[in-house]
């Protein structure tokens, strides 16, 4: 997995832009929190998230991440009804830190018949480089 200055990104995952990664799996699209945001909001000490059977829009929050910076909004990157929430991530939030691509995934979602359109308007590959390059850029004149 390579990286783009300190931030890990995979070639593999479709990213959105409020940094939700997607994955298409066979029970679903299994979501999380990619390595950027959960590095700039330090540790996280919580999240809530909607309940099982929810629907989903893409680029709808489906539940908030809370940190010792901020509360931020988790954005759904495709549409779908929420099949399974990470209970590992729900007793150890800290696992989204310490494994954004892995282990601390956050929600899996059976997707809607739009799930190939919708995927389209994410980044995934030297694209999803490139976009995280903006971003970081972005990020560090805000912080000015």
């Amino acid at each position: 997995m390579p990286r783009v200055e300190k931030y890990w990104v995979s070639l593999s995952l479709h990213y959105h832009p409020e940094h939700a990664w997607a994955k298409v799996e066979r029970e679903g699209v299994r979501v999380g929190l990619d390595d950027f945001a959960q590095q700039n909001m330090g540790r996280i000490l919580a999240f809530r998230l909607r309940g099982k059977g929810v629907e989903l829009e893409q680029s709808k929050a489906f539940g908030t991440v809370e940190s010792g910076k901020w509360v931020q909004r988790l954005i759904s990157p495709v549409s779908g009804t929420i099949m399974e929430i990470n209970q590992k991530a729900v007793r150890s939030p800290r696992i989204i830190n310490e494994d954004p691509y892995g282990e601390g995934w956050l929600i899996i979602i059976k997707p809607t018949s739009k799930l190939d359109e919708e995927l389209g308007k994410l980044f995934i590959g030297d694209a999803a480089i490139n976009w995280l390059r903006e971003e970081i850029k972005r990020w560090e004149k805000e912080k000015k």
